[in-house]
């Protein structure tokens, strides 16, 4: 899987630099202190624990309207980066210890988890490209009813609505409906496609071509994914044998068993959020993940995760293609709407065309924070597979080093 084309960080630097500070200032404390090589490692590795801990009672603390939104979704990749981040500095700081059992084989067990958190950022970059998919023909039935829903060019503005517009918007409303359709319903497969982030998508050729094909097209084409993977199955394999650590391993790596298990742990359950929001192929959300309440950060991510489960067992979302709050505030909106249009009688009562109107004008709502947040959303995925490969990269160079020593 490429991943050559690493170009920066996407995460604002504030919230990193925000972030190192406060860990550069809990070991200044702790050198203060009268046993300064432990008590800075201890204050090193409780900082992480801390700053994990706080990062999630912060993502736990929105209101259900907004968990699961494009901006929550994006918060959370930033504490994830984050995260990462620091979890890399105590690596780096701590070497000498890295290198030596049992602290040798954790580390390759977390990053052999990543590698596998590797596919699930390809597959939701795929569920992303769907959304846009979707985006288009919302845009469709925009510029067929609207008025003015912030679509450059779309000379609508003040149009009556006549018998053409409304047959334009109810075909684009019905391949929307039918490409919204979960995967286990429609019955398709996603097939092959070899790209990943390593590669730019230069088709732009066929992007005319597309346009103009019902929607349920686009259910069949997969980039980065064989037709056999799953995302169920992916997570599985992240989470298995993630066990809490034996205090033996404690005592043997000196305390860095203990941010290992964490980051393993927030792997988890970012790769499983974004498969609950986005689009993926067999979506499946009955990982087990389980945390010891004595963990500071346990307690708002279980929590998360409860919310995140009782969210998929509603009645309205249980066979949703993705829990993103867009996509289900857009499959309301086009619903109504094509219940609507299906009543409409020519000519076009003036109270009819008003009820229409404010359908249309919700819709645009919705197209509007699509537009806004998909893209930061899919640049920051991207961000997550560099950051993800690059600190695999430099973490076995590591080892191979030690090793060589040795």
């Amino acid at each position: 899987m490429p991943a050559t084309d690493y170009q920066g960080s996407s995460t604002p630097l504030t919230i990193i630099g925000r972030s190192l500070l406060s860990m550069k200032r809990d070991q200044v404390h702790a050198l203060e202190s009268p046993n300064d090589g432990s008590a800075s490692h201890d204050f090193e590795l409780g900082s992480f624990q801390r700053q994990v801990a706080d990062r999630f009672q912060d993502l736990a603390s929105v209101p259900p309207d907004e968990l699961l939104s494009l901006p929550w979704v994006r918060k959370l990749l930033d504490v994830f980066l984050c995260c990462q981040e620091e979890f890399r500095l105590i690596l780096f700081n701590n070497k000498a210890q890295v290198i030596k059992p049992p602290m040798d084989r954790l580390i390759a067990e977390y990053y052999e988890r990543t590698v596998k958190a590797l596919d699930v950022c390809n597959a939701i970059r795929d569920g992303i490209e769907q959304i846009k998919q979707w985006q288009k023909l919302l845009e469709i039935v925009l510029c067929a009813l609207g008025d003015n829903n912030g679509i450059a060019n779309n000379n609508c503005c003040q149009r009556a609505l006549g018998e053409g517009q409304f047959r334009r918007a109810k075909k684009a409303l019905i391949d929307l409906a039918i490409g919204m359709l979960d995967e286990k319903d429609s019955g398709q497969a996603l097939s092959h496609r070899n790209r990943s982030f390593g590669r730019n998508n230069n088709s732009t050729s066929h992007s005319k071509d597309h346009h103009h094909r019902p929607l349920g097209h686009f259910r069949s084409l997969s980039w980065s994914v064989s037709r056999s993977w799953s995302a169920a199955k992916q997570l599985l394999a992240i989470g298995n044998n993630l066990a809490v650590p034996r205090g033996s391993d404690v005592v043997a790596t000196n305390g860095l068993v203990m941010p290992v298990y964490t980051m393993g742990c927030v792997l988890l359950f970012v790769m499983w959020a974004l498969v609950a929001a986005i689009p993926c192929q067999d979506r499946g959300l009955q990982v087990h993940i389980y945390v010891p309440r004595h963990f500071s950060w346990a307690g708002p991510l279980l929590s998360l995760h409860e919310r995140i489960l009782e969210e998929s067992k509603k009645r309205d979302r249980k066979n949703a293609c993705g829990l993103l709050r867009e996509i289900y505030q857009m499959e309301k909106c086009t619903r109504l709407l094509g219940e609507l249009t299906d009543t409409v009688q020519f000519p076009l009562g003036e109270e009819k065309e008003m009820e229409v109107r404010q359908r249309v004008k919700e819709l645009g709502q919705v197209f509007d924070a699509m537009k806004e947040g998909l893209e930061p959303l899919e640049k920051q995925v991207r961000e997550v597979f560099h950051r993800i490969v690059r600190s695999r990269t430099e973490g076995l160079d590591s080892l191979g080093r030690g090793n060589n020593t040795e």
